[in-house]
């Protein structure tokens, strides 16, 4: 009989959001009448960019045609959308990113689990708590951890709690982490991380030759100008970090799949026996071996987010969650319910009430008011008493959550 990865076998019952799917769906059978509005997937609601249509229907001619047919394209992305990245998303904020630095994919969630392909198996590995659950569900699958404990914690993981008291950015370590998971602006807390914060983590990455694997898929929604929007806009992150980005929240593309990783060149590891390798070879590498590359058609789409007519249609999808946002963040608070995040990310991150855990303040949220959230303890030990509402959704739809949630649960 073939032997299966044991280490899957490691994961809590249930990822989050199957978790979360399987209670509201069997909510939904029970109680067929129940209209049910989902604010807890970070899933967008609202139609593509007019300007991305466009491009992929023009892109789609192209492939009914012999002169301008498109069949495999370069694993890394065609050199045209790199191109646009590397010139509007970071040289223009003053970062040294060249376009071959850019690796275009079909989503930064996968890449945050391919990435582990180029690491070895006994890094010391560190993720803020409560964290994002990929980066730990696939170091789980890696074999990167031990066993789970009593409070969803793996063994072999650095966790770095991330709460009110600190303004939810973790405390730096006093000792050497190979490598570190950090989320800017923060999923789920919404919250973000000043220039002077992220310069301290990338001094502590080069003082210890650690990684940071920097997810800025949320970059978009930062209303703060003094906020960086890269990791790349802090001295030295060149050395020590890579980032993630994706096309699926400010431009919609959740069901469309475009997103990239930049992996600098100047960026190394080290081989067991001591010697120094270039980390962007081998995610070249990996890359070139697993991947064929996202599809000329969607990488078009993704190129006319750059154009000035998709800038400013981007613009607005983006003012339109946050507006979502606020309703969200204001509503609640008028209703004397505690939150935090909600201004420079999609995300509120809520208090439950009356000492409620999360999954009580989930399953009661459900059946008194028909709505969906996220809860905090699914993200780590240290969110259990949180609440993740998420501003994807219809304007409608966002009113009416939040006119029942008052309702019923004001304090």
């Amino acid at each position: 009989m073939a032997r299966i990865n044991d280490n899957y076998l490691k994961l809590k019952a249930g990822y989050l959001f199957p978790e979360i799917a399987r209670r509201v769906n069997a909510f939904a059978q029970a109680n067929p009448e129940a209209k049910i509005i989902r604010l807890g997937i970070g899933d967008v609601t609202e139609p593509l960019p007019q300007a991305c249509r466009d491009a992929m229907v023009q892109a789609i001619e192209d492939m009914g045609d012999r002169g301008s047919f498109k069949g495999y394209g370069p694993e890394q992305g065609y050199e045209w959308l790199r191109e646009k990245i590397a010139q509007q998303d970071f040289q223009s904020r003053g970062c040294e990113i060249d376009a071959s630095e850019i690796f275009i994919s079909d989503g930064s969630k996968c890449d945050c689990g391919n990435i582990l392909d180029i690491f070895g198996d006994d890094n010391s590995i560190a993720v803020t708590d409560p964290v994002y659950p990929v980066y730990v569900d696939t170091n789980v699958m890696a074999g990167h951890t031990g066993e789970v404990n009593d409070k969803g914690e793996y063994g072999g993981l650095v966790y770095l709690p991330i709460s009110a008291d600190n303004g939810f950015t973790a405390e730096i370590p006093n000792y050497k982490v190979d490598l570190i998971y950090l989320c800017f602006p923060n999923n789920p807390t919404g919250a973000t991380a000043t220039k002077e914060h992220l310069q301290a983590w990338v001094n502590y990455a080069r003082t210890h030759g650690s990684i940071i694997l920097f997810d800025a898929a949320y970059e978009a929604f930062i209303q703060d100008p003094s906020l960086p929007h890269s990791i790349f806009e802090i001295e030295g992150a060149r050395d020590c970090a890579i980032e993630f980005r994706s096309f699926s929240k400010n431009a919609g593309f959740t069901g469309t799949r475009c997103a990239f990783t930049v992996v600098p060149k100047s960026l190394k590891g080290q081989t067991k026996d001591g010697q120094t390798v270039e980390l962007w070879g081998l995610w070249n590498r990996r890359q070139s071996t697993k991947f064929n590359g996202v599809s000329y058609i969607v990488q078009r789409g993704a190129e006319a987010v750059y154009s000035p007519e998709g800038r400013s249609q981007t613009q607005a999808l983006i003012s339109f969650y946050m507006e979502n946002a606020r309703i969200i963040r204001e509503q609640l608070t008028a209703a004397g319910i505690q939150v935090y995040g909600g201004e420079n990310a999609p995300y509120v991150w809520v208090k439950t009430p009356n000492g409620l855990s999360s999954w009580d303040f989930f399953d009661k949220l459900l059946q008194t008011c028909n709505v969906v959230g996220t809860p905090g303890s699914g993200f780590g030990a240290a969110g259990e008493g949180y609440f993740r509402i998420s501003a994807f959704n219809s304007r409608a739809n966002v009113e009416e959550a939040m006119k029942r949630i008052t309702e019923k649960f004001k304090v």
